[in-house]
């Protein structure tokens, strides 16, 4: 069982859906959950934005009775600001604080944001301990192995992360400089989970169930965060469960399974953003839900979809095309 503060995961495969931009919204989660994720968190959300009540913002904090356990992760630098962000999140039905001191994009590090922190460990600490204080939820925070090969201090962010009041640690075993290429290094996420008395959960690369108990087996680990392994992938969850209960490789989901799953994720988005934004953000899952199927015609016909009753059509043809192409 993994537990934050109060919150505990009951599952015998304690994974977590990661935050990603344009991503994580409630369809998205919701979706996961129904293949046996229990812990989620919202996109990245700007403290700054979420301070100037900016409108994009404040709809990525919609949630439903149903999306729980909910981690909401807050990403900034300016301590009152953060200060001022935790007192709105406050408001909300979360249970979780994160703290996003991992992401490697330019424009947030530019700003001293984000993976930026890395470099900064005592202000990092400082920042996690305003939120600790100033809020009675249980905070978490997710940082990088460290900024690049020459300066990986992991083990000294996560032990002041620890000391400031944080429940758990996340870590992505990359440095800044690596973002999201080469190799996951194991070993510093075990230096970490070593070095401390709080759960530390492990991410990076962990694409299919193998690789996710590849990280649980090499890095002693208390659970794992599903990011891109999860896209157009929700049964990652229950494949997991399955292969770490009984450890055999579970079946992946047939076609059939795979398109009523698009549909439904289809009418989830069109409830939530509206048929013409709804249909919009669809299109990338469309391309990741019919990931290493022969429908690459009906993949770019579905980035041209423009309603309902488009892309419902695209989703019955990619099981008709599966169908009479396995009985060639």
């Amino acid at each position: 069982m993994l537990s934050i503060g109060h919150i505990k995961i009951n599952s015998r495969s304690p994974l977590a859906l990661a935050p990603m931009a344009g991503i994580s919204d409630l369809p998205f989660r919701m979706i996961n959950r129904s293949f046996g994720c229990e812990l989620a968190f919202t996109e990245m959300i700007s403290a700054g934005s979420l301070v100037r009540k900016n409108i994009t913002t404040l709809k990525n904090l919609s949630t439903t009775v149903d999306d729980r356990p909910l981690g909401v992760q807050l990403l900034g630098a300016d301590p009152d600001v953060i200060r001022r962000a935790v007192d709105i999140v406050s408001g909300y039905a979360f249970d979780i604080i994160d703290f996003n001191a991992a992401c490697p994009v330019n424009k947030i590090v530019s700003r001293g944001e984000g993976a930026g922190l890395l470099m900064e460990p005592l202000r990092l600490q400082k920042i996690l301990k305003i939120i600790v204080e100033n809020t009675d939820r249980p905070v978490t925070v997710k940082i990088r192995s460290g900024w690049d090969e020459s300066s990986v201090n992991a083990s000294e962010t996560a032990l002041r992360a620890q000391d400031a009041g944080v429940k758990a640690l996340i870590i992505h075993g990359r440095t800044r400089q690596q973002a999201y290429r080469g190799k996951v290094d194991y070993d510093v996420i075990r230096k970490v989970k070593e070095s401390l008395k709080i759960p530390v959960i492990a991410s990076g690369d962990a694409l299919s169930s193998e690789l996710i108990r590849k990280l649980f087996d090499e890095t002693g680990c208390d659970g794992v965060a599903v990011a891109r392994g999860a896209l157009g992938n929700p049964w990652i969850f229950r494949e997991t469960e399955e292969l770490l209960k009984k450890g055999s490789e579970p079946l992946r989901p047939d076609v059939h399974e795979i398109t009523q799953t698009m549909k439904k994720h289809l009418d989830l988005n069109i409830s939530f953003h509206g048929e013409e934004r709804g249909v919009l953000r669809f299109r990338k899952f469309f391309g990741w839900y019919t990931r290493g199927m022969p429908v690459k015609m009906l993949k770019m016909r579905a980035f041209h979809a423009v309603t309902r009753e488009d892309m419902q059509h695209l989703i019955e043809e990619v099981e008709e095309d599966y169908v009479s192409k396995s009985r060639a």
